[in-house]
């Protein structure tokens, strides 16, 4: 006698055949059983994800990604407040457990916005209310960082906290990309660049731009609160992936061939929220990647310093003897790396729409930020990470070749990372 397949079991098989059929919204309703969302499938579901991005499929890449962060981020809430189901069964438990200020002061903000645009049910209100009142409390308390989730707070809010009470839609459109800007001169630009850095703006069409501006408002994403002055990061595997984003990723890859083009596949996709102030260089860092692509979309008159608010760009690469922890997460020793060659920088102002291709091994940290008050005023960054750093055929890291060294100490200056459409952009501007 044949045994029947386990409940996971089968789950894996209906999940693959539909997926691969594109047809992914007809699994939700599936994952969201606990004897289905075992510890076992996510893990399933995340190598899947990562498999199809890593063979250049996007778009299942992406399904698998979806599915996996509403069975692991998933609400206990329905959007009108009511409590799921209890068939249901128990949350998995809440991904990220620690409280901040910060996060909860825009929890209540982004709530207010989905309650105002009829996303969100009066339930919400009660839910609003607990957040400011714990808030308030950390607040006297001083407490300045993360505080772990726990007892009656985690009573209180603990069934909507870091999980997916809503998710924007940002479908695929006929074109992400618009046509204001040359692809082939920005890959000389950014080829010709001894440190490989170029700007492009008016990267998106106006109806991408706006759809990419509503999810990021609408979707409770921004889970990610461990950053100082109130940053908050959203990253892929946390719900952070529409459709809209990957056609971004596809189109980047099929416009700039020389640059990303198949060598190099997304390897990670973010975005970052930033409070309304953040003091400048304090997150200098490079990252792992062979090509980063860095956007912004919040609309241009949020911004209180036309001058400032953007990236700046220091025209050095991590060392290639530094591990990851040491060229991404330790300002100190970059700090002190960075001024012991007296290493030149470049800074990008802010500009809605504008996006900044460069060599992930250059160190770069976002300028000092000072935007107006108001929940659709915080700076959104969006960050696409393209191949391995280890494989960047274009810009070898200076250190291993002195000649590559010399040249780029020599052309730091020359403007050479300028894209046309950046210079036509500030032309306007005088």
């Amino acid at each position: 006698m044949t045994a029947t397949p386990a409940p996971a079991a089968r789950a894996r098989d209906l999940t693959a055949g539909l997926a691969t059929n594109g047809r992914i919204d007809e699994c939700f309703d599936l994952w969201r059983r606990p004897d289905v969302a075992t510890p076992g499938n996510l893990a399933w579901l995340d190598r899947l994800a990562w498999r199809a991005l890593d063979t250049g499929d996007l778009r299942l890449g992406g399904d698998y990604g979806r599915l996996f962060a509403f069975a692991r981020w998933r609400s206990g809430l329905d959007p009108q407040g009511r409590p799921a189901p209890a068939g249901e069964g128990a949350l998995p438990p809440v991904p990220v457990p620690y409280l901040s200020v910060a996060k909860l002061h825009h929890d209540i903000e982004q709530f207010r916005h989905l309650r105002g645009r009829g996303l969100l049910g009066s339930g919400f209100d009660t839910v609003i209310d607990r957040y400011r009142r714990i808030a308030d409390r950390l607040a006297e308390q001083g407490a300045s960082g993360q505080v772990p989730l726990t007892g009656a707070d985690d009573e209180a809010i603990g069934q909507v906290y870091n999980r997916l009470v809503h998710v924007g839609t940002a479908p695929r459109l006929e074109r992400a990309l618009s046509d204001g800007w040359d692809p082939a001169e920005v890959e000389e630009r950014y080829l010709g660049d001894q440190a490989g850095v170029v700007v492009i703006d008016d990267l998106l069409t106006p109806r991408a731009l706006e759809s990419l501006r509503s999810f990021c408002l609408e979707s409770t994403v921004w889970s990610a609160n461990r950053y100082a002055h109130g940053r908050l990061g959203a990253f892929f595997r946390d719900g952070f992936n529409c459709p809209l984003l990957l056609q971004i990723a596809q189109e980047l890859r099929d416009a700039l061939p020389r640059v990303i083009g198949a060598r190099y596949p997304l390897r990670q996709l973010w975005a970052f929220k930033n409070g309304h102030v953040l003091p400048p260089g304090g997150n200098t860092h490079a990252d792992f990647a062979a090509v980063n692509v860095n956007f912004w979309i919040t609309p241009t008159e949020a911004n209180l310093d036309p001058g400032s608010g953007g990236l700046l760009v220091h025209r050095a690469d991590a060392p290639p003897d530094w591990d990851f922890a040491t060229y991404n997460g330790s300002p100190e020793v970059i700090g002190s790396y960075l001024r012991s060659r007296d290493v030149r920088s470049v800074e990008i102002p802010y500009r809605a729409n504008r996006a900044i291709v460069f060599n992930s091994d250059l160190f770069h940290a976002t300028a000092g930020v000072r935007f107006k008050p108001g929940y659709e005023n915080r700076r959104i960054n969006i960050t696409m990470l393209y191949g391995e750093r280890a494989d960047d055929v274009h810009h070898r890291n200076p250190q291993a070749d002195p000649e590559i060294g010399a040249r780029t100490a020599a052309t730091a200056a020359d403007g050479a990372w300028r894209s046309a459409a950046f210079a036509r952009a500030r032309g306007a501007r005088r």
